[in-house]
């Protein structure tokens, strides 16, 4: 059974926007009190966020699609609707966020940090939002936006500051259980090691962590064995550790070629030539391992490597190879540059950005693009005429009428708002923009200002006469 996943792909959705509600105030003898509708609520974000016990995505492996809660929808007497709620999924420190391009969109190291994957949909307004001087009663009110889905790949890059890299049944595992508290799990056959382990040691002030990396063999680089799996692991490391086995049985293996072949794979999967390297001969407790040490050391020394002599096993060795490597993870942590605060800049906007474009597509067709277009787009409900109305006339405020007859469109010819894959197309008429012509003083209702029935005045006026003896009775001297 699978127990560790280091690269998913995840299929996440946020949250629609609630829409926004039409509704009119209705009270006793008020049958048109004015417009009350409320907003909708916001949908749910997909929101990332380091956990330092998490330690593996198996969890995204196995369910793979999240969702986010839509909003609600907003009601009558100005009820707004409830937002939906994020959802937060926990991730290991280390985790790279990048696209299906292989775009990276984020790098979430240190616990509590953050990544919105997915972008909750904004509710929609309600009529009483929409309402004005002009607009005295809107029929109508604005859709909740759909939230952002996409699919993103999660691949854990381990965080630690030494990494040991070798043959299978080098003593990796071993190395890692005697210096630090970890207690990986140990055999004397290839390949017992199926996930990276991770231990904290500390070297007099020094604390800092170690990995061991698993499965390198060669071929490793192109996908053979584990290693492709696991050479990720040692991109964050500051120095690499070779540890070499002086004790193999293996007829056709030496630790100078082990050496050499798993620098090999290391060059090939690139990145990491300004990495120090070490060299640690393990298993000397045996007499053949301290004979092939003794004779292969001078080798390793002429071509630069630091070389140390241990035994997990005798645990020799080990302090002089632990605050070796303080020392070096120290002076990699000393010559790092000081972050320095987070700017915040701000760009404006030219004055001369309209906000949207307008691209020609073949003959007699058009396409808008923009953030502001779209969004209105997909807040109108094409189902009420006022509601496309009041689009059109947003449209034409913000300059698109005049854009289009720039470029050369005539009555007639197909508009498209929006992507290729998710726009609407209409057959643009000119006349359309200001809205007056199809749909008169668009946004008001008439109602409101029309005459009442002489039998409705009469009805409210005994009413109100009623209701002011009633007053007079509750209050009179006794």
């Amino acid at each position: 059974m699978t127990t560790f996943v280091d690269r998913v792909e995840l299929h996440v959705a946020a949250g629609n926007g609630g829409h926004g509600v039409a509704s009119v105030m209705r009270e006793k003898f008020k049958p048109l009190g004015g417009p009350d509708g409320g907003n909708g609520g916001r949908g749910g974000d997909v929101i990332l966020v380091v956990d330092q016990d998490v330690t593996t995505l198996l969890e995204y492996h196995h369910h793979p699609h999240r969702k986010a809660t839509n909003g609600q929808p907003g009601a009558g007497d100005h009820r707004a609707g409830k937002n939906g709620q994020d959802l937060v999924l926990p991730v290991p420190d280390g985790t790279v966020v990048l696209d299906r391009a292989g775009n990276v969109l984020a790098d979430l190291v240190g616990q509590g940090t953050t990544f919105v994957a997915g972008q909750g949909g904004r509710g929609g307004l309600g009529n009483a939002a929409l309402a004005s001087a002009r607009r005295k009663a809107p029929g109508f009110a604005l859709l909740g936006e759909p939230g952002e889905a996409r699919d993103i790949v999660l691949e854990l890059k381990t965080v630690a500051d030494v990494a040991l890299v070798g043959y299978p049944s080098a003593g990796k595992s071993s190395l890692i259980s005697v210096l630090s508290a970890a207690k990986p799990k140990i055999a004397d056959y290839p390949f017992t090691t199926l996930v990276p382990n991770l231990g904290v040691v500390t070297a007099g002030s020094t604390v800092y962590t170690i990995a061991d990396v698993p499965g390198l063999i060669p071929g490793a680089s192109q996908g053979k064995g584990l290693g492709l799996e696991f050479l990720r692991h040692v991109e964050r490391c500051e120095v690499l550790v070779h540890v070499l086995d002086t004790a193999t049985l293996e007829s056709d293996r030496d630790p100078v070629s082990d050496l050499d072949i798993i620098e090999a794979e290391l060059a090939q999967y690139g990145g990491l030539d300004n990495r120090p390297r070490v060299v640690v001969l393990n298993k000397i407790d045996i007499p053949d391992g301290q004979d092939l040490a003794d004779m292969i050391r001078p080798d390793l020394e002429e071509r630069g490597y630091r070389v140390f002599e241990v035994s997990a096993v005798a645990r020799t060795g080990l302090k002089e190879l632990s605050y070796a490597l303080a020392g070096i993870v120290a002076e990699a942590r000393a010559a790092k540059p000081v972050q320095e605060a987070t700017r915040i800049v701000i760009r404006p906007k030219a004055v001369d950005d309209a906000g949207f474009t307008v691209t020609p597509e073949g003959e007699g067709f058009f396409r808008v693009r923009g953030e502001k277009p779209e969004r209105w787009v997909r807040q109108t409900d094409f189902n009420n005429d006022e509601a496309v109305g009041y689009l059109a006339d947003r449209l034409n405020r913000l300059g698109v009428e005049d854009q289009l007859r720039k470029v050369g469109a005539h009555a007639g010819d197909g508009i498209a708002i929006g992507p290729e894959d998710n726009a609407v197309v209409f057959d643009w008429e000119p006349m359309m923009a200001a809205g007056a012509e199809m749909l008169g003083r668009r946004g008001e209702d008439h109602r409101m200002d029309a005459p009442r029935p002489a039998a409705v005045r009469r009805r409210d006026r005994e009413a109100a006469r009623d209701e002011a003896e009633d007053e007079y009775q509750d209050f009179r001297p006794f």
